[in-house]
Protein backbone atom coordinates (compact mmCIF):
# COMPACT_ATOMS: atom_id res chain seq x y z
CA UNK A 1 0.00 0.00 0.00
CA UNK A 2 1.21 3.29 -0.79
CA UNK A 3 -0.16 6.96 -0.10
CA UNK A 4 -1.40 9.23 -2.26
CA UNK A 5 0.74 12.49 -3.64
CA UNK A 6 -1.85 15.37 -2.66
CA UNK A 7 -0.56 17.51 -6.05
CA UNK A 8 0.97 17.07 -8.98
CA UNK A 9 0.32 17.29 -12.48
CA UNK A 10 -1.49 15.62 -13.92
CA UNK A 11 -3.76 14.03 -11.02
CA UNK A 12 -3.62 10.43 -10.83
CA UNK A 13 -6.25 8.45 -10.65
CA UNK A 14 -8.00 5.16 -9.11
CA UNK A 15 -7.52 2.62 -11.72
CA UNK A 16 -10.81 0.85 -10.70
CA UNK A 17 -13.29 3.87 -9.61
CA UNK A 18 -12.83 7.63 -10.49
CA UNK A 19 -11.29 9.05 -6.93
CA UNK A 20 -8.19 11.26 -7.99
CA UNK A 21 -4.44 10.95 -5.30
CA UNK A 22 -6.17 14.30 -4.25
CA UNK A 23 -8.22 12.86 -2.00
CA UNK A 24 -7.36 13.27 1.54
CA UNK A 25 -6.58 10.21 3.50
CA UNK A 26 -7.01 8.20 0.45
CA UNK A 27 -4.08 5.97 0.01
CA UNK A 28 -3.19 3.20 -3.51
CA UNK A 29 -2.44 -0.05 -3.81
CA UNK A 30 0.54 -0.94 -6.21
CA UNK A 31 -2.10 -1.67 -9.08
CA UNK A 32 -3.42 1.90 -8.45
CA UNK A 33 -6.54 0.97 -6.68
CA UNK A 34 -7.94 3.15 -4.40
CA UNK A 35 -8.35 2.10 -0.50
CA UNK A 36 -12.21 3.09 -0.71
CA UNK A 37 -12.44 0.18 -3.68
CA UNK A 38 -10.36 -2.15 -1.66
CA UNK A 39 -12.56 -2.00 1.38
CA UNK A 40 -15.56 -2.71 -0.73
CA UNK A 41 -13.82 -5.44 -2.58
CA UNK A 42 -13.12 -7.23 0.87
CA UNK A 43 -16.84 -7.29 2.32
CA UNK A 44 -17.74 -10.17 0.55
CA UNK A 45 -14.97 -11.94 3.01
CA UNK A 46 -16.97 -10.40 6.00
CA UNK A 47 -19.04 -12.56 7.84
CA UNK A 48 -21.83 -10.20 8.02
CA UNK A 49 -24.56 -12.54 10.05
CA UNK A 50 -21.61 -12.56 12.84
CA UNK A 51 -21.57 -8.96 13.16
CA UNK A 52 -25.04 -8.77 13.57
CA UNK A 53 -25.10 -11.10 16.08
CA UNK A 54 -22.34 -8.84 17.71
CA UNK A 55 -24.41 -5.92 17.17
CA UNK A 56 -27.77 -7.16 18.47
CA UNK A 57 -25.20 -8.30 21.46
CA UNK A 58 -24.57 -4.99 22.05
CA UNK A 59 -27.65 -3.66 21.97
CA UNK A 60 -28.66 -6.23 24.58
CA UNK A 61 -26.40 -5.31 26.59
CA UNK A 62 -27.50 -1.57 26.73
CA UNK A 63 -31.17 -2.40 26.85
CA UNK A 64 -30.57 -4.45 30.09
CA UNK A 65 -28.47 -1.89 31.72
CA UNK A 66 -29.83 1.43 30.42
CA UNK A 67 -32.24 3.32 32.87
CA UNK A 68 -35.55 2.55 33.34
CA UNK A 69 -37.71 4.58 30.92
CA UNK A 70 -35.23 5.72 28.71
CA UNK A 71 -34.95 5.65 25.14
CA UNK A 72 -32.58 2.20 23.89
CA UNK A 73 -29.80 5.06 21.39
CA UNK A 74 -29.57 8.01 20.04
CA UNK A 75 -29.67 8.14 16.58
CA UNK A 76 -28.13 11.56 14.37
CA UNK A 77 -31.16 12.33 11.66
CA UNK A 78 -30.83 14.80 8.92
CA UNK A 79 -34.18 13.72 7.11
CA UNK A 80 -31.85 12.49 4.49
CA UNK A 81 -32.27 8.91 3.10
CA UNK A 82 -29.39 7.40 4.90
CA UNK A 83 -30.15 8.64 8.27
CA UNK A 84 -34.29 7.99 7.42
CA UNK A 85 -33.20 4.73 6.66
CA UNK A 86 -31.12 4.28 10.02
CA UNK A 87 -33.95 5.18 12.60
CA UNK A 88 -36.36 3.06 10.47
CA UNK A 89 -33.72 -0.23 10.82
CA UNK A 90 -32.93 0.14 14.59
CA UNK A 91 -37.04 0.16 15.26
CA UNK A 92 -37.02 -3.17 12.76
CA UNK A 93 -34.21 -4.48 15.09
CA UNK A 94 -36.42 -3.81 18.35
CA UNK A 95 -34.91 -0.72 19.56
CA UNK A 96 -37.03 2.51 20.88
CA UNK A 97 -34.61 5.23 19.52
CA UNK A 98 -34.80 9.49 20.14
CA UNK A 99 -34.29 10.90 16.84
CA UNK A 100 -31.74 13.90 17.10
CA UNK A 101 -31.54 17.05 14.44
CA UNK A 102 -29.00 19.64 14.39
CA UNK A 103 -30.77 22.02 12.26
CA UNK A 104 -29.02 22.26 8.39
CA UNK A 105 -27.99 25.64 7.89
CA UNK A 106 -30.05 26.51 4.81
CA UNK A 107 -32.98 24.26 4.79
CA UNK A 108 -34.20 23.49 1.88
CA UNK A 109 -38.06 23.10 1.27
CA UNK A 110 -37.26 19.35 0.17
CA UNK A 111 -35.41 18.91 3.45
CA UNK A 112 -38.45 20.40 5.49
CA UNK A 113 -40.67 17.67 4.07
CA UNK A 114 -38.38 14.90 4.77
CA UNK A 115 -37.94 15.67 7.98
CA UNK A 116 -41.49 15.98 8.47
CA UNK A 117 -42.19 12.59 6.84
CA UNK A 118 -39.42 11.52 9.48
CA UNK A 119 -41.68 12.18 12.28
CA UNK A 120 -44.99 11.07 11.35
CA UNK A 121 -43.07 7.90 10.90
CA UNK A 122 -43.54 7.34 14.60
CA UNK A 123 -40.26 8.42 16.76
CA UNK A 124 -39.83 10.50 19.26
CA UNK A 125 -37.86 13.24 18.14
CA UNK A 126 -35.51 16.61 19.10
CA UNK A 127 -34.44 19.41 16.60
CA UNK A 128 -32.01 21.71 17.99
CA UNK A 129 -31.62 24.69 16.08
CA UNK A 130 -28.36 26.86 17.19
CA UNK A 131 -29.04 30.72 17.01
CA UNK A 132 -28.99 31.88 13.03
CA UNK A 133 -27.19 35.17 13.37
CA UNK A 134 -24.15 33.00 14.93
CA UNK A 135 -24.93 30.50 12.19
CA UNK A 136 -24.52 32.57 9.38
CA UNK A 137 -21.25 34.36 10.90
CA UNK A 138 -19.95 30.68 11.22
CA UNK A 139 -20.72 29.95 7.64
CA UNK A 140 -18.79 32.90 6.49
CA UNK A 141 -15.79 32.20 8.50
CA UNK A 142 -15.68 28.51 7.41
CA UNK A 143 -15.66 29.86 3.71
CA UNK A 144 -13.33 32.69 4.10
CA UNK A 145 -11.09 30.48 6.22
CA UNK A 146 -10.88 27.17 5.05
CA UNK A 147 -13.05 27.32 2.28
CA UNK A 148 -16.12 25.61 3.68
CA UNK A 149 -19.39 26.94 3.76
CA UNK A 150 -21.06 24.19 5.59
CA UNK A 151 -18.37 23.72 8.91
CA UNK A 152 -20.51 24.84 11.45
CA UNK A 153 -23.01 22.38 10.30
CA UNK A 154 -20.58 19.51 10.14
CA UNK A 155 -19.22 20.15 13.89
CA UNK A 156 -23.06 20.50 14.94
CA UNK A 157 -24.28 17.26 13.40
CA UNK A 158 -21.59 15.32 15.85
CA UNK A 159 -21.74 17.89 18.98
CA UNK A 160 -25.68 18.19 19.46
CA UNK A 161 -26.12 14.10 19.16
CA UNK A 162 -23.14 13.67 21.24
CA UNK A 163 -24.58 16.33 24.13
CA UNK A 164 -27.88 15.08 24.28
CA UNK A 165 -26.99 11.40 24.97
CA UNK A 166 -24.60 12.82 27.68
CA UNK A 167 -27.46 15.23 29.11
CA UNK A 168 -30.52 11.97 29.01
CA UNK A 169 -28.10 9.88 30.37
CA UNK A 170 -28.44 7.53 27.23
CA UNK A 171 -25.58 5.22 26.57
CA UNK A 172 -25.52 4.37 22.90
CA UNK A 173 -25.25 6.45 19.76
CA UNK A 174 -25.85 4.90 16.52
CA UNK A 175 -24.33 6.76 13.13
CA UNK A 176 -24.57 5.65 10.32
CA UNK A 177 -21.71 4.44 7.81
CA UNK A 178 -17.97 4.90 8.88
CA UNK A 179 -16.95 7.46 5.88
CA UNK A 180 -13.22 6.11 6.05
CA UNK A 181 -14.51 2.88 4.91
CA UNK A 182 -17.23 3.89 2.34
CA UNK A 183 -15.39 6.85 0.65
CA UNK A 184 -11.47 5.63 1.86
CA UNK A 185 -9.07 6.32 4.49
CA UNK A 186 -6.50 4.83 6.90
CA UNK A 187 -6.72 0.94 7.20
CA UNK A 188 -7.15 1.40 10.95
CA UNK A 189 -9.84 3.85 11.07
CA UNK A 190 -11.75 2.56 7.66
CA UNK A 191 -12.05 -0.90 9.99
CA UNK A 192 -13.23 0.79 13.05
CA UNK A 193 -16.31 -0.48 14.44
CA UNK A 194 -17.31 2.67 16.86
CA UNK A 195 -16.98 6.65 16.14
CA UNK A 196 -14.33 7.00 18.84
CA UNK A 197 -12.89 10.29 20.22
CA UNK A 198 -10.16 9.48 18.62
CA UNK A 199 -11.49 9.15 15.10
CA UNK A 200 -13.94 12.70 15.77
CA UNK A 201 -11.03 15.21 16.35
CA UNK A 202 -8.98 13.51 12.97
CA UNK A 203 -12.08 12.96 10.69
CA UNK A 204 -15.57 14.81 11.82
CA UNK A 205 -15.14 18.10 9.62
CA UNK A 206 -13.11 20.50 11.45
CA UNK A 207 -10.75 20.78 8.80
CA UNK A 208 -8.05 22.37 10.51
CA UNK A 209 -10.57 24.85 12.35
CA UNK A 210 -11.12 24.27 16.04
CA UNK A 211 -13.81 26.04 17.81
CA UNK A 212 -11.76 28.07 20.09
CA UNK A 213 -10.24 29.50 16.69
CA UNK A 214 -13.33 31.31 15.73
CA UNK A 215 -13.78 33.06 19.78
CA UNK A 216 -13.64 36.89 18.88
CA UNK A 217 -14.30 36.80 15.14
CA UNK A 218 -16.98 38.66 14.20
CA UNK A 219 -17.85 39.59 17.49
CA UNK A 220 -18.39 35.66 18.66
CA UNK A 221 -18.05 35.24 22.63
CA UNK A 222 -17.85 31.73 23.88
CA UNK A 223 -20.95 31.52 24.86
CA UNK A 224 -22.22 31.78 21.28
CA UNK A 225 -19.96 28.21 20.48
CA UNK A 226 -21.69 26.23 22.96
CA UNK A 227 -23.73 23.89 20.74
CA UNK A 228 -20.75 23.34 18.75
CA UNK A 229 -18.66 22.23 21.24
CA UNK A 230 -18.11 18.62 22.71
CA UNK A 231 -18.76 17.24 26.59
CA UNK A 232 -15.33 16.59 27.59
CA UNK A 233 -13.81 13.32 26.63
CA UNK A 234 -14.45 12.59 31.15
CA UNK A 235 -17.59 13.80 30.44
CA UNK A 236 -18.29 10.98 27.75
CA UNK A 237 -16.00 7.82 29.30
CA UNK A 238 -18.16 9.01 32.93
CA UNK A 239 -21.73 8.57 30.86
CA UNK A 240 -20.22 5.61 29.35
CA UNK A 241 -21.14 6.27 25.58
CA UNK A 242 -20.89 3.43 22.94
CA UNK A 243 -20.76 5.12 19.64
CA UNK A 244 -21.06 2.71 16.71
CA UNK A 245 -21.37 2.94 13.17
CA UNK A 246 -24.51 0.81 11.64
CA UNK A 247 -22.58 0.52 7.84
CA UNK A 248 -19.81 -1.72 9.99
CA UNK A 249 -22.37 -4.47 11.43
CA UNK A 250 -24.86 -4.40 8.19
CA UNK A 251 -23.57 -3.86 4.72
CA UNK A 252 -24.21 -0.15 3.62
CA UNK A 253 -25.08 1.01 0.09
CA UNK A 254 -26.80 4.54 -0.47
CA UNK A 255 -28.67 3.84 -3.46
CA UNK A 256 -30.75 0.46 -1.55
CA UNK A 257 -31.35 3.05 1.98
CA UNK A 258 -33.06 5.68 -0.54
CA UNK A 259 -35.20 2.46 -2.23
CA UNK A 260 -36.19 1.66 1.25
CA UNK A 261 -36.93 4.75 2.69
CA UNK A 262 -38.90 5.85 -1.05
CA UNK A 263 -41.18 3.37 0.22
CA UNK A 264 -41.88 5.35 3.56
CA UNK A 265 -42.70 8.67 1.99
CA UNK A 266 -39.16 9.80 1.30
CA UNK A 267 -39.10 12.92 -0.93
CA UNK A 268 -36.51 13.46 -3.68
CA UNK A 269 -35.84 16.24 -6.37
CA UNK A 270 -37.99 16.89 -9.58
CA UNK A 271 -34.49 16.29 -11.11
CA UNK A 272 -31.13 15.41 -11.16
CA UNK A 273 -29.24 17.72 -8.32
CA UNK A 274 -27.10 20.69 -9.69
CA UNK A 275 -23.15 19.62 -9.45
CA UNK A 276 -24.14 16.07 -8.72
CA UNK A 277 -26.32 12.71 -10.50
CA UNK A 278 -29.29 11.48 -9.40
CA UNK A 279 -32.07 13.07 -7.22
CA UNK A 280 -31.97 11.48 -4.18
CA UNK A 281 -29.23 12.93 -1.86
CA UNK A 282 -27.94 16.08 -0.34
CA UNK A 283 -31.68 17.51 -0.50
CA UNK A 284 -31.74 19.09 2.79
CA UNK A 285 -29.20 22.57 2.36
CA UNK A 286 -29.25 25.39 -0.03
CA UNK A 287 -25.38 25.64 0.88
CA UNK A 288 -24.67 22.44 0.00
CA UNK A 289 -23.36 23.28 -3.92
CA UNK A 290 -20.99 25.77 -2.61
CA UNK A 291 -19.89 23.46 -0.03
CA UNK A 292 -19.09 20.48 -3.26
CA UNK A 293 -17.90 23.32 -5.77
CA UNK A 294 -15.18 23.97 -3.10
CA UNK A 295 -14.02 20.28 -3.11
CA UNK A 296 -13.88 20.37 -6.56
CA UNK A 297 -11.64 23.45 -6.13
CA UNK A 298 -9.19 22.61 -4.02
CA UNK A 299 -9.18 18.71 -4.77
CA UNK A 300 -10.69 18.42 -8.21
CA UNK A 301 -13.21 15.93 -7.76
CA UNK A 302 -17.07 16.60 -7.05
CA UNK A 303 -20.48 15.03 -5.92
CA UNK A 304 -20.99 13.24 -9.26
CA UNK A 305 -17.80 11.17 -9.25
CA UNK A 306 -18.24 10.01 -5.33
CA UNK A 307 -21.81 8.34 -6.35
CA UNK A 308 -20.54 7.16 -9.70
CA UNK A 309 -17.84 5.77 -8.20
CA UNK A 310 -19.85 4.03 -5.31
CA UNK A 311 -22.16 2.78 -8.39
CA UNK A 312 -18.57 1.28 -10.20
CA UNK A 313 -17.32 -0.77 -7.19
CA UNK A 314 -21.14 -2.00 -6.88
CA UNK A 315 -21.14 -3.01 -10.95
CA UNK A 316 -24.48 -0.63 -11.54
CA UNK A 317 -21.89 1.21 -14.07
CA UNK A 318 -18.72 0.91 -15.95
CA UNK A 319 -15.99 3.13 -15.53
CA UNK A 320 -16.22 4.30 -19.14
CA UNK A 321 -19.38 5.68 -19.14
CA UNK A 322 -19.04 7.10 -15.49
CA UNK A 323 -16.35 8.79 -16.75
CA UNK A 324 -18.59 10.51 -19.25
CA UNK A 325 -21.34 11.72 -16.99
CA UNK A 326 -18.66 12.98 -14.69
CA UNK A 327 -16.93 15.01 -17.49
CA UNK A 328 -20.64 16.71 -18.05
CA UNK A 329 -21.47 16.90 -14.27
CA UNK A 330 -18.91 17.83 -11.62
CA UNK A 331 -17.90 20.68 -10.53
CA UNK A 332 -19.87 23.08 -12.39
CA UNK A 333 -20.10 26.49 -10.44
CA UNK A 334 -22.64 26.96 -8.72
CA UNK A 335 -25.28 29.02 -10.32
CA UNK A 336 -28.51 27.63 -8.34
CA UNK A 337 -28.89 24.69 -5.81
CA UNK A 338 -32.06 23.24 -5.55
CA UNK A 339 -33.46 25.67 -7.46
CA UNK A 340 -32.03 29.12 -5.41
CA UNK A 341 -29.73 31.28 -7.03
CA UNK A 342 -26.52 31.35 -5.66
CA UNK A 343 -26.98 35.32 -4.97
CA UNK A 344 -29.90 34.74 -2.75
CA UNK A 345 -27.92 31.93 -0.58
CA UNK A 346 -24.79 34.34 -0.47
CA UNK A 347 -27.24 37.50 0.43
CA UNK A 348 -28.33 35.41 3.72
CA UNK A 349 -24.84 35.16 4.97
CA UNK A 350 -24.04 38.79 3.82
CA UNK A 351 -21.52 38.19 1.23
CA UNK A 352 -21.66 39.34 -2.70
CA UNK A 353 -21.52 37.32 -5.53
CA UNK A 354 -17.88 39.33 -5.93
CA UNK A 355 -16.34 38.35 -2.82
CA UNK A 356 -17.36 34.65 -3.55
CA UNK A 357 -15.74 34.43 -6.59
CA UNK A 358 -11.65 35.87 -5.24
CA UNK A 359 -12.46 33.13 -2.47
CA UNK A 360 -13.28 30.71 -4.66
CA UNK A 361 -9.86 31.95 -6.76
CA UNK A 362 -8.13 31.82 -3.38
CA UNK A 363 -8.57 28.03 -2.31
CA UNK A 364 -8.57 26.93 -5.91
CA UNK A 365 -5.43 24.34 -6.76
CA UNK A 366 -3.70 25.55 -9.94
CA UNK A 367 -2.32 22.35 -10.53
CA UNK A 368 -5.33 20.77 -11.64
CA UNK A 369 -7.07 23.38 -13.63
CA UNK A 370 -5.91 25.00 -16.76
CA UNK A 371 -4.51 28.26 -16.67
CA UNK A 372 -3.38 31.35 -18.94
CA UNK A 373 0.47 32.64 -19.85
CA UNK A 374 0.20 34.69 -16.88
CA UNK A 375 -1.04 31.91 -14.44
CA UNK A 376 -4.74 33.38 -14.20
CA UNK A 377 -7.57 30.86 -14.34
CA UNK A 378 -9.48 29.89 -17.77
CA UNK A 379 -12.85 29.97 -16.90
CA UNK A 380 -15.88 29.53 -19.29
CA UNK A 381 -19.07 31.72 -19.44
CA UNK A 382 -20.62 30.30 -17.04
CA UNK A 383 -17.43 30.88 -14.99
CA UNK A 384 -16.84 27.15 -14.49
CA UNK A 385 -13.08 25.95 -14.49
CA UNK A 386 -11.81 23.59 -16.70
CA UNK A 387 -9.36 20.33 -15.23
CA UNK A 388 -6.34 19.44 -16.97
CA UNK A 389 -7.05 15.88 -16.87
CA UNK A 390 -10.06 13.20 -16.21
CA UNK A 391 -8.33 10.63 -16.32
CA UNK A 392 -4.80 8.68 -15.94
Amino acid sequence: MVFAKKIGVPLKYCTNCLIPSTKPHITFDDHGVCSACLSYLNRPNIDWKKREELFLKIVDDVKKNKKKNNWDCVVPVSGGKDSTYQALKLRELGLNPLCVTSTTCDLSDLGKKNIENLKQQGFDYIEFTSNPKVRKKLNKIGLEMIGDISWPEHISINTIPINVAVKFGINLIIWGENSQDEYGGPEKAAKAKELTWEWLLQFAGFVGLRVSDVEGMYGLEKKDLIPFSYPSEEEIKKAKIQSLFLGYFFQWDGYKNYEYVSKHGFHTYDKTVEGSYGNYENLDNHQTGIHDYFKFLKFGWGRATDILSMMIRRKKISRDEALKIVKETDGKYPIFYLGKPLKKILSDIEMTVEEFDKICDKFTNKDIFLCNNEGKLIKDENKSLIKKNYDN
